[in-house]
């Protein structure tokens, strides 16, 4: 776009083009035969750029909020359970509250969910239990750590 941009049907006052001046001189007598530039028009096309630099923006802000795994996990059977996770995690950090305590049932919900359709979320699930079990292992550790240091 820029500043070059005319509307249509205004010819543009460098161009010699007979076409031109046939569509001016065509047009409403109503309106002006002048060929000095519209100051709205500077006007408009900021405008113009604005809202699609603002509509280029909103789809990239949606496109970094639809993640692969999003994406996952709308595809499968839990898309609304997920859905309502999402807002209440969104929520939670918006406000500053404890996601855990305030997400418990929909997360509760959700992986109800997802259990009954592990066919489809038999990745996701796996993952879980094996961070589990790393969780579990490791707390195993420290607390076997901290009693032989007691023992001492």
């Amino acid at each position: 776009m820029g500043d070059n941009y005319l509307p249509p049907l205004i010819s543009n006052p460098s161009s010699t083009n007979s076409t031109n001046s046939t569509t001016m001189s065509s047009s409403s007598s109503n309106s002006p035969q002048t060929h000095e530039p519209n100051p709205q028009s500077n006007t408009n096309t900021k405008t113009q750029e604005e809202l699609i630099k603002k509509d280029e923006e909103k789809q990239d802000d949606e496109d970094e909020e639809e993640c692969g795994f999003c994406l996952f996990m709308k595809e499968g059977g839990c898309r609304d359970p997920f859905i309502d996770w999402e807002k209440c995690v969104e929520q939670g950090e918006k406000n500053n509250e404890d996601i855990a305590e305030k997400c418990f049932q929909v997360t509760s919900a959700l992986q109800k969910c997802m259990e009954a359709h592990s066919d489809y979320y038999a990745p996701i699930l796996q993952v879980e239990k094996d961070v589990e079990a790393k969780v579990i292992a490791e707390f195993e550790k420290n607390r076997e750590s901290i009693e032989q240091k007691e023992e001492m």
